[in-house]
């Protein structure tokens, strides 16, 4: 039990660092109607790092992770050009694109590189039960700075997320705070997706804030039920794995899938009100 304790801890408290801040970006990604904004980005930044290790940059280097971030702040910019006053192109068919043409790249670069289904596995699920304490303590000192930049300046994300009409009306720069706002979002996708790969991160990312979605109620209320949720998942997550011996990343996101659809059953079974959309953007900004 003990050597269990002393392998888990860590990919534990990992997985805690990865709800805090992705449950908080999920509810801005679930209210701008872009939910694979996170596997589009995440793709680029798995791009950026093929094309690293193409060159001979191993994974584990700063080059690689600067060059994954590099291609997501590209992303990024495609992302904010992307959305317009009057809308004639959905966002959503703009994202599916840009992960669509980043997969292909990855998977074009991937066939010239030397144990490339290796490394699209590592790209897909992570090594999450590979992180140690340091590790731990450098993600969540990074997310803790783009946490504290967010609230900062959270007037202006909450504004451009819930009315970007009302955005520019008051003469916002909206495309400008758009990059800022996946910029950010792009660091802390291209340092999740190093640990955990793309499919924790996305569930992390969605999962948390749906169910907080799901039960409704003001921004601060959202977050703490995604908050909690995430951290209940991580526990069953993490515990399963051990008990039945399989992959952490793995299991973890099938335990959320799981836990969302019994929390969504139980929605159903005890009637709990699903909000209206249009009142639903005015709790968030009353926040």
């Amino acid at each position: 039990m003990s050597d269990l304790l002393a392998l888990l801890w860590a990919p534990f408290l990992m997985c805690l660092v990865l709800t805090g801040i992705h449950a908080y970006l999920g509810i801005h990604v679930i209210a701008r109607e872009v939910v694979f904004v996170d596997i589009a980005l995440a793709q680029i930044a798995a791009l950026g790092a093929t094309a690293a290790f193409l060159v001979g940059i191993p994974l584990e280097a700063w080059g690689s992770y600067a060059t994954g971030l590099a291609a997501t702040l590209l992303g990024a910019v495609i992302l904010a050009l992307s959305r317009a006053r009057q809308r004639q192109v959905s966002q959503e068919a703009v994202i599916g694109v840009v992960y669509a043409v980043s997969t292909a790249a990855a998977i074009l670069l991937i066939d010239r590189a030397p144990h490339g289904s290796e490394h699209l596995r590592a790209m897909l699920v992570g090594n999450i039960l590979a992180v140690n304490g340091a590790d731990v303590v450098k993600v969540a000192a990074l997310y803790a700075v783009v946490g504290a930049f967010h609230w900062l300046w959270r007037r202006q994300f909450v504004l451009i997320t819930l009315s970007p009409e009302a955005a520019f009306r008051e003469g916002w720069n909206v495309r400008l705070w758009d990059f800022i706002f996946y910029a950010s979002f792009g660091v802390v996708v291209t340092s999740s997706v190093r640990v955990a790969g793309v499919l924790l991160v996305f569930s992390y990312l969605i999962v948390p804030a749906l169910a907080g979605t799901v039960l409704g109620g003001r921004l601060s209320t959202r977050l703490a039920i995604g908050w909690a949720f995430g951290t209940a998942v991580s526990i069953l997550g993490v515990a399963g794995s051990a008990i039945l011996d399989t992959p952490t990343g793995a299991t973890v996101v099938c335990a959320f899938g799981l836990s969302l659809l019994i929390l969504t059953g139980f929605t159903r079974v005890l009637g709990l009100p699903v909000l209206r959309k249009e009142a639903d953007g005015a709790r968030l900004r009353s926040t």
